[in-house]
């Protein structure tokens, strides 16, 4: 079995009240499968089953297995919508992917050795500035995440978008756009400094 892997099946009845009943009645995610060149399918899945997933980090950048009605089809989900209120989740958008089909993901960032920090052990504090980045690759290249090692970082270092390390075929959409969006993505702060610039600050600006 795929790591994900969900069951669905088609559905006719459309509409808001039709999507109604189906979560109230018979305990199903309302749910559309589009793209590869096919029409949209609405489609229903069980919410226990979905249940199961979405807590799961690599759920959200990962290609699913989408059994409909017994035909499996490779999909990355697109749209997920929760009550506001109670657990439970009330509409999901998948797209149909290929092996060789760009596409543009977020995918979560994972911090290595922070408890090993140079910048952390001579008194300075870690502060992500992202916890997830866009990229764009094949499909069959899609990583479930993106490690940043923080080891060798000290006090007032920073990691950049550019300091990531990529598979050939990765490419983070920031970048793209030129070196103006090399953004930070982690740094060293040392402990006190932002309240002691801010205290510095309301000195000067008594003194005007």
């Amino acid at each position: 079995m795929d790591l994900f892997e969900l069951n669905a099946e088609l559905r006719s009845d459309m509409g808001k009240g039709a999507s109604r009943r189906l979560r109230r009645e018979s305990d199903k995610v309302p749910a559309i499968i589009y793209g590869g060149n096919k029409e949209p399918q609405p489609i229903s899945l069980s919410h226990k089953e979905v249940l199961m997933h979405v807590d799961h980090e690599a759920f959200y950048s990962h290609i699913l297995s989408l059994v409909v009605d017994g035909k499996k089809n490779k999909v990355i989900l697109k749209d997920m919508q929760r009550h506001p209120y109670k657990p439970k989740i009330t509409h999901m958008d998948f797209q149909r992917v290929s092996d060789k089909q760009v596409i543009t993901m977020q995918v979560p960032l994972h911090f290595l050795n922070e408890d090993k920090c140079v910048g952390v052990k001579n008194g300075g504090i870690i502060q992500h500035h992202m916890n997830t980045v866009e990229i764009v690759c094949a499909a069959k290249d899609l990583p479930e995440y993106l490690e940043i090692d923080v080891a060798d970082l000290d006090v007032n270092g920073v990691i950049h978008l550019t300091d990531i390390k990529l598979g050939n075929s990765i490419q983070i959409t920031d970048l793209i756009q030129g070196e103006d969006h090399d953004h930070a993505v982690v740094s060293i702060h040392r402990r006190g400094g932002s309240e002691e610039a801010s205290d510095e600050e309301s000195e000067e600006g008594g003194e005007e």
